[in-house]
Protein backbone atom coordinates (compact mmCIF):
# COMPACT_ATOMS: atom_id res chain seq x y z
CA UNK A 1 0.00 0.00 0.00
CA UNK A 2 1.33 3.58 -1.01
CA UNK A 3 2.12 5.95 1.52
CA UNK A 4 -0.42 8.88 1.81
CA UNK A 5 0.93 12.17 1.25
CA UNK A 6 0.09 15.23 3.67
CA UNK A 7 -1.40 18.23 1.99
CA UNK A 8 1.51 20.29 1.16
CA UNK A 9 -0.24 24.13 1.66
CA UNK A 10 -1.59 23.10 4.78
CA UNK A 11 2.12 21.52 5.94
CA UNK A 12 3.57 25.18 5.17
CA UNK A 13 0.09 27.12 6.67
CA UNK A 14 -0.01 25.49 10.52
CA UNK A 15 2.56 24.41 13.15
CA UNK A 16 1.36 22.23 16.38
CA UNK A 17 1.89 23.81 19.87
CA UNK A 18 2.93 21.37 22.56
CA UNK A 19 -0.10 21.06 23.67
CA UNK A 20 -1.74 19.17 20.33
CA UNK A 21 -3.26 22.47 19.34
CA UNK A 22 -3.25 24.06 15.90
CA UNK A 23 -1.37 27.78 15.39
CA UNK A 24 -2.10 30.00 11.79
CA UNK A 25 -1.41 33.35 11.06
CA UNK A 26 -3.70 36.27 10.03
CA UNK A 27 -4.10 36.61 6.44
CA UNK A 28 -4.22 40.61 5.02
CA UNK A 29 -0.77 40.93 6.05
CA UNK A 30 1.53 39.85 2.94
CA UNK A 31 0.85 43.21 0.90
CA UNK A 32 -0.79 46.22 0.03
CA UNK A 33 0.13 47.45 3.60
CA UNK A 34 0.37 51.17 2.94
CA UNK A 35 -3.63 51.94 3.68
CA UNK A 36 -3.04 49.84 6.79
CA UNK A 37 -3.03 51.19 9.91
CA UNK A 38 0.01 50.79 12.15
CA UNK A 39 -2.32 49.31 14.87
CA UNK A 40 -4.34 47.03 11.80
CA UNK A 41 -0.43 45.42 11.17
CA UNK A 42 0.75 45.00 14.66
CA UNK A 43 -2.65 43.12 15.33
CA UNK A 44 -2.26 40.76 12.58
CA UNK A 45 1.42 39.84 13.66
CA UNK A 46 0.12 37.66 16.35
CA UNK A 47 -0.35 34.11 15.86
CA UNK A 48 -3.71 32.66 16.73
CA UNK A 49 -4.96 29.18 17.36
CA UNK A 50 -7.43 27.65 14.66
CA UNK A 51 -11.16 27.73 15.58
CA UNK A 52 -12.35 24.31 16.76
CA UNK A 53 -15.07 23.84 14.23
CA UNK A 54 -12.02 23.51 11.99
CA UNK A 55 -9.31 21.85 13.44
CA UNK A 56 -11.02 18.44 12.09
CA UNK A 57 -10.08 19.42 8.64
CA UNK A 58 -7.27 20.75 9.27
CA UNK A 59 -5.78 17.65 11.08
CA UNK A 60 -7.09 15.52 8.29
CA UNK A 61 -5.20 17.79 5.73
CA UNK A 62 -2.02 17.40 7.92
CA UNK A 63 -2.66 13.18 8.85
CA UNK A 64 -2.64 14.09 12.50
CA UNK A 65 -5.76 11.36 13.04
Amino acid sequence: MPKVKTNSGAKKRFTLTGTGKLKRKHAFKSHILTKKTKKQKRNLTHVALVDHSNVRSIRELLLLR
